[in-house]
């Protein structure tokens, strides 16, 4: 199964970018035991965080990150078999 692992990215960082990457890396380690489970674990930052680049974006919030990252989570949705959500606080948008 290919399963989007989600959970705060942005929240509670004060968009911090240290403590952004601290978060990207509490959703990281779902990955491998969700991979040597037999499925092919996905997280939206591994798509968004490159196209930001590319846009342009410099900082969080940013007319670029507001076109891609929870656009980018939207559409993972659609081709994902589930959802693995980890803990944690999120002010992003919740509902998908």
């Amino acid at each position: 199964m290919l399963i989007l692992i989600a959970g705060p990215y942005r929240s509670g960082t004060n968009d911090d970018p240290v403590l952004m990457r601290e978060n990207l890396r509490r959703l990281e380690a779902v990955a491998l035991p969700l991979f040597r489970k037999g499925h092919v674990p996905m997280i939206g930052e591994w798509v968004a965080l490159p196209l930001l680049e590319q846009a342009g974006s410099k900082r969080p919030g940013d007319a670029a990150y507001e076109e891609i990252l929870y656009p980018v989570a939207h559409r993972l949705l659609e081709k994902c078999d589930a959802v693995f959500r980890i803990e944690g606080l999120r002010r992003g948008r919740t509902r998908m």
